[in-house]
């Protein structure tokens, strides 16, 4: 879905961010808290202190953790991915901490393995779709974008990596029964956020437009990528126009598109995988760079 109005880029991303708290919950109450199984980043942090503190006559809320364990975590997004990226994951992060206390905790799947099947998959969804959208559910994920900016390596892959903590802690303090199916849970959570998210992907844009010098420097301001301009005319028109050719990471594909929108609402963009690339190519960090060497 591609918008053009500032309102309503914004309206869609509430939606966005009601629907991850409300998936996320779900996951967390339905499926993973009721078979004992964990899931990944600060969620999984909540849940073993939710489950450690049970037997002492401690009934705090797992949301309630999840709220507490993201102030800090929101002040590293605050100076590293910047101010906007930071307010949205937060809200979103208070969100699922409102709609954990609200939706009751009931055991859907009554078997812990699918428990823990559905409950990862439904996971990887709600940090999926907020990551897709520029932003994220807070918590460890904030963390992973930047280790991702700094390596280049996969969210999912970070994520795993980090949430090998949460396995072994589950598996020293419950059973490693428990370990096995946490290890079922995070994997399914990783292996969804790569399929939705898919932020290291590299695409090639193709646009077709009649204003090319302004779409063309919209292009560059938003997202500071080259671009290529080719002079053409339309086969079934006769009109001349300029097809335009873009590099891009994936993470950049919903800015370019919601900037050409806004420029020329006329304009058709074609999509193409990209295979690799050679030469020189911004990364997300040497973006950031050259921003603040403009602004300077």
């Amino acid at each position: 879905m591609h918008l053009s109005n500032p309102r309503l880029i914004f309206l869609w991303q509430l939606l966005i961010m009601l629907l991850s708290a409300v998936i996320s919950a779900v996951a967390l109450n339905e499926f993973l808290i009721p078979a004992n199984t964990f899931s990944g980043g600060v969620n999984g942090i909540a849940q073993l202190l939710y489950t450690a503190g049970k037997p002492l006559g401690l009934s705090i809320n797992t949301g309630y953790y999840i709220l507490l364990f993201n102030i800090p975590i929101a002040l590293l997004g605050w100076f590293k991915l910047g101010h906007w990226f930071t307010i949205m994951s937060f809200i979103t992060a208070f969100l699922t901490s409102f709609a954990m206390v609200v939706i009751p905790v009931v055991n859907v799947a009554h078997n812990p393995l699918l428990g823990a099947l559905f409950g990862g998959i439904l996971t990887g969804v709600g940090i999926g779709i907020t990551m897709r959208y520029g932003f994220s559910t807070g918590g460890f994920d904030i963390i992973v974008l930047v280790l991702e900016r700094m390596t280049g390596r996969t969210v999912g892959s970070w994520m795993f990596l980090i949430n090998f903590i949460i396995i072994a802690m589950s598996g020293l303090l419950f059973s490693w029964e428990n370990a096995l199916f946490t290890i079922i849970s995070i994997y399914a959570s990783t292996r969804m956020i790569d399929v939705i998210h898919t932020r290291h992907q590299k695409l090639t844009a193709i646009i077709v437009t009649s204003q090319a010098e302004f779409v063309a420097k919209a292009i560059q301001q938003a997202i500071l990528r080259g671009v290529t301009v080719i002079p053409s005319h339309g086969a079934y028109s006769g009109q001349a126009n300029a097809t335009l050719m873009v590099v891009l990471s994936r993470y950049e594909l919903y800015t370019l598109q919601t900037t050409v929108n806004q420029t020329d609402e006329h304009a058709f963009i074609n999509i193409l995988n990209t295979v690799d690339t050679s030469g020189l190519f911004m990364n997300e960090q040497e973006q950031d760079q050259q921003r603040q060497k403009l602004r300077g």
